[in-house]
């Protein structure tokens, strides 16, 4: 049975209301997490702050950490509210990555009177790391559909300082070979005024390869390199972004860069419609408008909150003719913490083109990340439109801190914290292919469904690790190993 794409959008809101009519009757009355409140027979009916004591930061700057307060000096509070404002202040703290942990306590000095007390502990914000990745969608994708050759292994060495002055600015620089050559340079702060709202970021980037995806056909990559193993294609990109963030949980970003692409002549030989000329350069500017509304308790791996992420590309400011297209994103996740162990979490991603054909480096679809149904992971299913709905149920079975300082000495590195969830997953989605390649007709165009468990590692400075064994509506089924969070 073949579902509309429409479908795909009306089953998921369903999905999402029942959920949250099942979660508003159900018996279990959510309570106020006192896990702040100090140690006392009683607690005041409202509180006012006097002072705010900050420990642990020896590198990063106390405005910095100030700037996630939603609470001030001198200011009556109710209780019962406050604690709700120091557990979600936490988060943010935490969601800065600058920490490894961090404690907000409460200290009554009086009857209505309380000293704040926010403990942080560093991460190490040098970090030189080694390259070894491979340059495939996905690991299943290299382990199956590319054999496991190794020859498509990029490795080099990336040097990133993620508190550059001790204000949160973070700066990038990476250096690769194998697969793919690259160079790639970024620096981001993300205020540049007295009142914390406005930021600044900036990214160059130069890649070239001898081989390269060029079309799909029977929904796989088809890559091509020619007989001398010449290089056959070179890009250069550069991008300033601005940010506003006004409030804490609301972000504008406008993206204004430059993108310009070669290939060699054989690879218009293979695919004539690799760009949309005859020209075997693609040059064009392009801005991105986006805006994000972040309420995640932990970007890494979210099991509280919400995330929505509006986002609008026009590419081809001045050179339209080589490239005049529209691209607008959504993104819509919901984070269910029914308990301590159990959440369940769903999201919801859109993608439109508004023209029937792309330049090949703009391919959009499901199988390249984020967007993927569970099942699907050795597909890639292209088209101008796309939908993806997808789901978890978690339960976190183990829990640990282990402590190694007898081992290691440096406080940023002497405790290994390990999370495993079980998870059940059902993903479906829609790709809507205008140009109807018989190629691809097997799964362009066609509701597509996958399902099944798996198990996810959380573990040294938020590192995702997730094994999961899925089966689709086509039959098929398959362990697959990825290396993030599916949203």
């Amino acid at each position: 049975m073949i579902l509309k794409k429409t479908n795909i959008l009306y089953f998921s809101i369903l999905f999402l209301a029942l959920f949250l009519e099942f979660k508003a009757n159900s018996c279990y009355a959510e309570q106020v997490d006192t896990t702040f409140a100090p140690k006392s027979t009683g607690t005041p009916d409202s509180v006012r702050v006097n002072n705010i004591f900050i420990v642990g930061n020896e590198k990063t700057k106390k405005s910095v950490i100030l700037r996630e307060l939603d609470f001030i000096t001198d200011f009556y509070y109710d209780w019962n509210t406050f604690l709700e404002i120091l557990i979600a202040d936490q988060k943010k703290i935490y969601n800065l990555r600058l920490f490894t942990s961090v404690e907000i306590t409460p200290l009554l000095t009086g009857d209505d009177e309380a000293e704040i007390l926010i403990t942080v502990k560093e991460r190490w914000y040098i970090l030189p790391q080694v390259i070894f990745q491979l340059a495939d969608r996905n690991f299943s994708e290299w382990w199956t559909n590319q054999n496991r050759d190794f020859s498509r292994v990029n490795y080099g060495l990336r040097l990133s300082h993620s508190n550059v002055g001790g204000r949160n600015e973070k700066m990038k620089f990476a250096g690769q070979l194998g697969f793919t050559k690259a160079l790639d340079l970024q620096y981001s702060k993300p205020y540049i005024d007295k009142n914390q709202k406005h930021g600044l970021a900036a990214q160059l980037t130069f890649k070239e390869n001898k081989t390269i995806p060029i079309r799909s056909a029977f929904n796989k990559q088809v890559f091509y390199s020619n007989e001398n193993e010449d290089i056959i294609k070179k890009s250069f990109a550069a991008a300033l972004r601005y940010t506003y963030r006004r409030s804490y949980y609301n972000y504008h970003f406008l993206t204004l860069g430059y993108s310009g692409t070669w290939v060699s002549d054989d690879v218009l030989i293979e695919n004539p419609n690799y760009f949309q000329s005859a020209d075997n350069k693609l040059r064009y500017l392009f801005a991105t408008y986006t805006f994000r509304h972040d309420r995640r308790d932990n970007v890494s791996y979210a099991t509280d909150g919400e995330l929505l992420e509006l986002s609008i590309t026009k590419y081809g400011i001045i050179y339209t003719e080589e490239l005049d297209e529209v691209e607008v994103n959504l993104t819509a996740n919901k984070y269910f913490k029914i308990s301590d162990k159990f959440h369940f979490n769903t999201g919801l991603t859109a993608d439109w083109f508004l023209s029937t054909n792309q330049p090949y480096t703009l391919v959009r679809g499901i199988g390249y990340n984020p967007n993927f149904v569970r099942g699907y992971e050795l597909n890639v299913i292209e088209g101008q439109q796309l939908y993806v709905h997808k789901n978890s149920f978690r339960w976190k079975f183990i829990d640990w801190e282990i402590d190694i300082s007898n081992m290691i000495p440096l406080e940023q590195f002497n405790t290994i914290p390990i999370r495993l969830y079980l998870s059940a997953n059902f993903d479906h989605g829609f790709v809507k292919d205008r140009n109807n390649i018989p190629e691809n007709a097997r799964l362009a165009n066609k509701y597509l469904m996958g399902y099944g468990t798996g198990i996810d590692l959380i573990g040294f400075y938020d590192s995702v690790f997730r094994f999961e064994y899925s089966l689709n509506n086509s039959g098929e089924g398959n362990f697959f190993f990825n290396f993030s969070t599916p949203f």
